[in-house]
């Protein structure tokens, strides 16, 4: 983790833009012709904006962002007019950047584990997490721990990447070099799920939106400043039915204690 977002930070490759460090959601973008910065810029937001749809967060909501990067996201937040806005990332260069880069009393940034949030008890209304739980060696932690932070009847919603079944994990290692690398763990969808569910929430869904994801970023790789073949094996995983791209959404029950 610290080797691609330390010093060497994800974000200033071509593939991600604008600081953000996400596929994008690329409804509505023509991808029969050329593709600019402020596109994929675009797409980028619209994935959070899915996030925070469905969540959804409301006027006033404290809310908790697990792997906020750059922090760009939890200052996204702000457009749904929060009370408070709390983001948490495992590398101190990431929770230094952002907490650089922000001018808001209401947000804040600080360096923890998904497994270990540094936070009390029933602490957030609503918690979110973009394309960073595929990173996350400890799924059933992070499950637990989101649970606890959030109050009763809380709102989690989470979009990442993740194997479609519980034998991918070595195909996808043969085409795509993060999963090789150990970067990217091939959690199967339905273990998260699980997980979810085993932690308390309760109303736990997963809808596919990979329809959105996949050709988009297929067809900014091959238009980039610098092209990668090997990246654009993620289409190729895809049309395998290796690995999809999700919006999951769970509930904390209402009558549930802290």
């Amino acid at each position: 983790m610290q080797r691609v977002y330390g010093a060497g930070d994800l974000a200033a490759l071509p593939v991600f833009a604008g600081g953000f460090i996400n596929f994008g959601y690329w409804a509505g973008i023509p991808l029969d012709g050329d593709l600019t910065v402020e596109q994929r810029v675009a797409t980028q937001e619209a994935l959070y904006d899915v996030v925070l749809d469905a969540l959804p967060v409301r006027a006033g909501d404290h809310v908790l962002e697990v792997g906020c990067g750059r922090g760009l996201g939890a200052r996204r937040v702000l457009h749904r007019d929060p009370g408070l806005v709390r983001g948490v990332d495992l590398t101190p260069e990431q929770v230094a950047r952002a907490t650089a880069a922000n001018d808001d009393p209401r947000v804040a940034f600080v360096q923890g584990s998904s497994s270990d949030l540094p936070f009390p008890d029933a602490s957030f209304d609503a918690l979110l997490s973009v394309e960073a739980a595929q990173h996350f060696e400890d799924v059933p932690g992070f499950a637990r721990e989101s649970a606890r932070v959030l109050a009763p009847g809380g709102r989690f919603a989470l979009t990442t990447f993740f194997a479609r079944h519980d034998r991918a994990g070595q195909q996808l290692a043969e085409l795509l070099k993060t999963f090789a690398s150990g970067l990217d763990l091939a959690h199967p969808v339905d273990d998260v799920l699980d997980h979810l569910r085993e932690a308390g929430f309760e109303q736990v869904t997963a809808h596919s939106i990979g329809e959105h994801v996949w050709r988009g970023l297929d067809r900014w790789l091959e238009l980039g400043p610098r092209p990668d073949r090997w990246d654009r094996n993620w289409l190729r995983a895809f049309e395998r039915g290796l690995v999809d791209y999700y919006l999951i959404t769970a509930r904390k029950p209402a009558g549930s204690g802290v």
